[in-house]
C-alpha cells in the first residue's frame, strides 16, 4: 500500500508538469534575479531606452516560479533579456556554456600558463582546419601543416562539438569566433603536458599525434584584473614594395609602437601597407588610435565613439609626424573582435583603408559571460559603440570591401588568398 502511494505521488508530480526539485526551482529563480539585477546595475544606459525594467521583473517573476524544467526557465530568461531588443544579451544552455568554458579533460589540473602546441585554426565549411603552424613548435616538429583538419582533441570529437555551437549561434555574428575558440581552447593546458590530437592530413589520412604544449610566443602582458595574455607583433615585406604588419592583440603599447616604427623605417620606400588583424580579439582601445596614427595625416579624425555607464569615449586619431600616405589594406575575419573591429571600421569610414577578408565578430562592445546558479550562461554587454560612420558594430560586424574566404585546398598549397588580394589591390593603386 505504501509503495503504491509513493508511485502515485511520483506520477501525480510528473503529471502536474513539475519535474523539478526544490533546489532546481530555487536555482532557476536565483538565475532570474541575477540576470535582472545584472542588467539593472551594469547596462550602459540606466534608463534602458525607456524600458520599465521593474515592470518586466514583476511580470515575469511568476513565470519563472512556474517554469517547468530548464527549458521552461530558459524561455522566461530569454523573454526577459529579449525585451531589451539589443544584441549580445543571451542565455546560453548549460551544455553550450560547458562547450565554451570547460575545454580541457576533467582529469587535467587547471593551469594559467596557456601552453599550446603551436597551432592556429579556423572553421571552414564546418571543419576545423589548421591555418598556421608556428615554426619550431611541437606541431611543427610533428610535421603538422596548414590545411590539415582536426577531428578529435583528447576525448572530444570535434564535429559534434561544432554542430552544437553552430546550432546555438547560427544567427549570430559571433558564430565563427565561438567555433574557433571552442577548438583552440581544447589545445591549451599546462606546459609540458601533452594533448592528443587526431588529424586528417593532405591526403585525408588519419594522423594521431601526442603534441607537447609550450608557452605561446611573445611576452606575457597584463592589464588590471584581466587574465594575462601573450602578446606578439611582427613585420615583413609581403613583396618588395608592400609592408606587412601583424599582431595578435592590442596590448603592450611600447612594443607595438616599436614594431610599427621598425616597419616604417624598414619599408620607407614601400608603396603600400597591410595591417593584419585576423584572429585579433581586441585589447586596449587606445591602441587602435595609436596604430591608425601611423597612416593618417589629418587631425581631428575619429574611429568612433563608445558609450559606457556615465562615460563617453571618443576614439580620436593623433597623426604621427611623418605618417605613411600610400594605399592601406586591413585584413579581417570572424575572429577579429572588439578593438580590432573599431580599428578596421574606423579606417574604412574615414576612407583611409580598404578592408579584405570576412565579416568580423560583431563584438565591438565589452561583453561578459557569467555562469548562472542553474548552470546556464548569461552573456551581456556593458557598453555601446557607434562607428565614425554612425553605424553600430555590435551584432553586425565590419563588412569587408572585398570578401575573401580561404579554402582548405589553398591552405594545403601554402596560399594566403586574403593577403594576396590585398597585395594585388595595392599594386593596382600604385601603377
Amino acid at each position: 500500500m505504501r509503495r503504491c502511494l509513493v508511485i502515485g505521488t511520483i506520477a501525480a508530480f510528473a503529471a502536474a508538469g513539475q519535474g523539478l526539485t526544490p533546489a532546481e526551482r530555487s536555482a532557476n529563480i536565483a538565475s532570474f534575479e541575477k540576470v535582472w539585477t545584472t542588467v539593472r546595475d551594469k547596462h550602459w544606459d540606466p534608463q534602458l531606452n525607456g524600458l520599465d525594467w521593474q515592470a518586466v521583473h514583476d511580470e515575469l517573476r511568476t513565470n519563472i516560479e512556474a517554469a517547468k524544467g530548464k527549458d521552461g526557465a530558459r524561455e522566461v530568461l530569454n523573454d526577459m533579456v529579449g525585451r531589451l531588443k539589443q544584441t549580445h544579451f543571451a542565455i546560453l544552455p548549460g551544455e553550450v556554456y560547458h562547450d565554451l568554458d570547460s575545454p580541457r579533460d576533467s582529469k587535467e589540473e587547471p593551469s594559467s600558463d596557456e601552453a599550446q602546441p603551436g597551432i592556429d585554426v579556423r572553421i571552414l565549411d564546418g571543419h576545423a582546419i589548421v591555418t598556421k603552424v608556428e615554426p619550431g613548435s611541437p606541431a611543427a616538429a610533428h610535421h603538422v601543416k596548414p590545411g590539415w583538419e582536426i577531428t578529435r582533441i583528447g576525448k572530444t570529437e570535434i564535429a559534434p562539438l561544432l554542430a552544437r555551437i553552430n546550432k546555438q549561434f547560427q544567427d549570430s555574428t559571433l558564430l565563427d569566433l565561438r567555433l574557433v575558440r571552442s577548438v583552440l581552447s581544447r589545445l591549451v593546458g599546462r606546459t609540458g603536458a601533452s594533448v592528443h590530437v587526431d588529424f586528417l592530413d593532405a591526403s585525408d589520412h588519419k594522423a594521431a599525434l601526442d603534441l607537447d604544449r609550450e608557452p605561446p610566443r611573445g611576452k606575457l602582458a597584463r592589464l588590471g584584473n584581466m587574465p594575462p595574455i601573450y602578446f606578439w607583433s611582427e613585420w615583413r615585406k609581403a613583396r618588395p614594395d608592400v609592408g606587412y604588419v601583424r599582431f595578435n592583440v592590442f596590448m603592450e603599447p611600447e612594443a607595438l609602437a616599436g614594431t610599427m616604427a621598425e616597419a616604417m623605417k624598414g619599408c620607407g620606400a614601400c608603396k603600400g601597407f597591410v595591417i593584419d588583424v585576423r584572429g585579433n580579439p581586441g585589447g586596449l582601445g587606445a591602441l587602435a588610435m595609436g596604430v591608425a596614427g601611423w597612416f593618417v595625416d589629418q587631425g581631428g579624425l575619429q574611429l568612433g565613439t563608445t558609450y559606457l555607464r556615465g562615460l563617453t569615449l571618443k576614439f580620436v586619431i593623433f597623426p604621427r609626424p611623418e605618417p605613411f600616405r600610400g594605399p592601406l589594406a586591413v585584413l579581417i575575419d570572424g575572429g577579429s573582435a572588439s578593438t580590432a573591429e573599431i580599428f578596421a571600421a574606423g579606417l574604412k569610414d574615414i576612407k583611409r583603408a580598404r578592408i579584405f577578408g570576412e565579416r568580423t565578430a560583431g563584438a565591438a562592445l565589452p561583453s561578459v559571460i557569467e555562469r548562472l546558479p542553474n548552470g546556464d550562461g548569461f552573456q551581456y554587454a556593458i557598453a555601446s559603440y557607434t562607428s565614425q560612420g554612425g553605424k553600430p558594430l555590435e551584432g553586425v560586424g565590419v563588412i569587408p570591401d572585398e570578401q575573401v574566404r580561404p579554402s582548405r585546398r589553398q591552405l594545403l598549397d601554402g596560399m594566403d588568398p586574403v593577403l594576396d588580394a590585398a597585395v594585388e589591390w595595392i599594386g593596382k593603386q600604385v601603377q
